[in-house]
């Protein structure tokens, strides 16, 4: 049995020797997609946006740990300067910086023979290329198109070497394959413009195999605005008739494309894939003799509102978060003030303490579960679905809210709010029990603290922290204030007013996190988009011009509907 259980031991630490390796690779997407939220805001000047991605990094970098000390020791520089840059160019500098220095780190942990990778890369197009040759060679359209599209699909499974080595190299070789694929959907194609354009082509492949850096950096500040805004003007050109001139704003488009394509791919990757291969076709069709001005009209506004439906992320601000607090506090607060009224009146006043003893319970539970939470949502394991699962908890958090805002519509009587306390009250007399009390309090505060949780998961992640923060403060002084005054003015009060007013608020915010989440979804591939067109995007009520989330709001209006017409005809 010992040399079974030596052997096993030896067997054992020799399997987790081998695994170690595997285990210490670490993924830093989550970390390059705040670097590109941080550029995105920047760049359109939305400072507590950028902010708010920066946080978000830091939060991230935290738990990350590598024997790469120094490399890691400067991502820890930079990300400070970054943090505590004061202008939109300085910061835009150190993002860039930020990058680079993430990305020197990950080589140094994953090293790689970039000149082999290069040469490697180069073996697999040799013969790509030379097929395609092969196809213009032969002057036939449909071969050459059939080529191409083999050409492309090749370089989409391949293209990652490129990128990661030279942006520039692979913006250029982007550029000229979309306007080789503008001349093969030409009406008349020209090959021996295919010819040249190919040519060119094939030398910055050919230079990028041999470590030249031969491509010109396409400069300026470019971002999700300004695909929309050269998409708008190509637009305004097509409905002036002049096609011409659209289909160049389009090549334009293509052109500064690669400068922006990370903030689509890492939010919206069929998108990506649709813009790259309906441009170059978009520009071509625009230089036929019969323009279907109509379809490229229609096409063109989809690819609109699909950039700002990315560009158009929800932020939720301060008073929804203190709304959620103040409405759950209240209705703990005036249980709590039920019970130490019906202690007053059968003249146990000593015995109050227990109550206040109970809903301080209740606060410290909703605390650990608050941690707890948070641990969950920000480990590892939740890291590379945090988007999947923010549309999802916020969809949970919108159907509680429903339900609440149904409970309050039927409380926003007198009669019914009266009985509702009387029902609490009536618990805890016929218990005779201090502790049936304390039990109570504690169960109320703990239970609004378990839905202000779930409600706070919903829209916290697409919160700024400094934000989140400010809106339970605004929510604990104003309950603060009405504690005092309900303790001291306790049965004047027209409670049943908030109630009324409340269950308004409680319904707008469900509808906000109901179009966020579903948009949220619809970002990560987990649910279709099918767009309406000539609708905006409202994001400050989470309104977004898709079939789906118009659906999910629409289901929300009825409810509401149904609630006032049956309160109408009970009453």
């Amino acid at each position: 049995m010992k040399h079974f259980l030596t052997r096993y031991s030896i067997v054992f630490a020799l399997m987790l020797t081998l695994a170690l390796p595997v285990q210490a690779a670490q993924s830093y997407s989550h970390l390059y997609i705040a670097i590109s939220d941080a550029l995105m805001n920047t760049k359109k000047d939305k400072e507590a946006e950028a902010k708010q991605a920066l946080e978000q990094f830091a939060v991230d970098w935290a738990k990350v740990s590598s024997e790469q000390k120094e490399a890691k020791a400067k991502v820890d520089e930079i990300l400070a300067q970054a943090t505590e840059a004061t202008s939109k160019d300085e910061r835009l500098e150190e993002l860039s910086a930020l990058s680079n220095a993430l990305r020197a780190l990950e080589k140094l942990e994953n090293p790689v023979d970039e000149a082999a990778q290069r040469a490697e890369f180069g073996q697999k197009f040799k013969p790509i290329m030379a097929d395609f040759e092969k196809a213009l060679a032969s002057g036939d359209i449909q071969a050459i198109d059939e080529a191409y599209k083999d050409f492309n699909s090749k370089w989409n499974k391949n293209e990652r070497p490129v990128r990661e080595q030279s942006i520039a190299m692979y913006g250029q070789i982007e550029t000229q394959m979309a306007f080789l694929r503008i001349s093969i959907s030409a009406e008349e194609p020209n090959v021996a413009l295919m010819q040249s354009q190919f040519a060119a082509l094939k030398q910055t492949i050919e230079d990028f195999v041999a470590g030249k850096e031969t491509a010109e950096v396409v400069k300026g500040e470019y971002s999700l605005a300004t695909l929309i805004a050269y998409i708008d003007e190509a637009n305004d050109f097509v409905n002036a008739g002049d096609y011409q001139a659209a289909s160049n704003k389009i090549r334009e488009f293509i052109t500064i494309w690669p400068s922006v394509e990370i903030e689509i791919s890492t939010r919206n990757g069929s998108l990506y894939t649709k813009i790259e291969s309906d441009m170059p076709i978009i520009a071509s069709d625009l230089l036929k003799s019969n323009v279907d001005q109509q379809a490229i009209t229609k096409q063109l506004n989809t690819f609109r509102t699909e950039i700002e439906l990315i560009q158009g992320d929800t932020d939720y601000t301060i008073w929804d978060a203190a709304l959620i607090l103040l409405r759950e506090g209240l209705e703990a607060l005036l249980i709590i003030l039920a019970l130490v009224s019906f202690l007053n009146k059968s003249g146990q006043n000593k015995m109050r303490k227990w109550i206040y003893v109970g809903a301080f319970v209740g606060v410290l539970l909703s605390a650990v579960a608050a941690i707890l939470m948070s641990t969950i949502l920000n480990s590892a394991t939740i890291d590379t679905n945090r988007e999947l699962m923010e549309g999802y908890v916020g969809l949970i958090a919108a159907a509680m809210m429903i339900g609440v805002g149904i409970w309050l519509h039927s409380k926003s009587s007198v009669v019914s709010w009266n009985r509702y306390i009387s029902k609490q009250m009536g618990n805890a007399i016929s218990s005779g029990s201090i502790f049936a009390m304390a039990m109570i309090s504690f169960l109320s505060v703990f239970r609004e603290g378990a839905e202000t949780l779930v409600f706070y998961a919903g829209i916290a992640p697409k919160m700024e922290t400094s934000q989140f923060i400010l809106g339970i403060v605004v929510a604990l002084l104003i309950l603060a204030v009405l504690a005092v005054v309900l303790f001291k003015a306790s049965g004047k009060i027209p409670i049943h007013k908030f109630f009324a007013v409340a269950t308004i608020l409680i319904y707008v915010l469900a509808f906000k996190i109901i179009g966020v989440s579903l948009h949220t979804l619809q970002l990560t591939d987990n649910l279709s988009t099918t767009i309406v067109d000539g609708l905006p995007v409202i994001s400050l009520i989470g309104f977004y011009p898709t079939v789906e989330t118009i659906i999910g709001q629409s289901i929300l209006l009825v409810l509401v509907t149904a609630t006032v017409l049956y309160k109408k005809k009970q009453a």
